[in-house]
């Protein structure tokens, strides 16, 4: 299954989908040490998203967001790729510095289609989300 989306930076990720339908902070919400989210009551609380593609569907939260979310990219912590239902500045920026790719928008609901676990192109370049493989759920 192909999904059309807005690049918001550049650039090709593969890898395990990690799937959120809450709202994600990166100051104070994910551990940049980790990678791990560790807000409190969050659906990923105790989840790495290190490595990942993470999907989400909006970003929250302080402006030092994206020093955090740096942070953890320059740890190794950070994930491979950002899908989001809608695009918010700290997390855009986020993936601008990290040159992360990121896409928003996309044409069909990927909180509905992706669960944690498929594997996941995200073509950038092209505004691309492919599912490769379904997780065995």
């Amino acid at each position: 299954m192909k999904i059309k989306a807005k690049p918001v930076t550049k650039g090709v990720a593969e890898g395990e989908a990690i799937v959120s339908n809450m709202p994600i902070s990166f100051t104070g919400g994910m551990d940049p040490d980790t990678g791990i989210i560790r807000e409190p009551g969050h659906e990923l609380e105790g989840k790495s998203v290190a490595g990942k593609i993470l999907i989400f569907p909006v970003g929250k939260g302080s402006t030092t967001g994206s020093w955090q979310f740096y942070a953890a990219f320059k740890r190794g912590n950070a994930p491979k790729g950002i899908i989001n239902n809608t695009v918010e500045g700290v997390v855009a920026v986020s993936a601008i510095i990290t040159e992360i790719p990121m896409v928003y928008a996309p044409e069909n609901d990927p909180l509905a289609c992706i669960k944690t676990g498929d594997f996941i192109r995200l073509d950038a370049d092209n505004g691309i989300v492919e599912i490769i493989t379904k997780a065995n759920q």
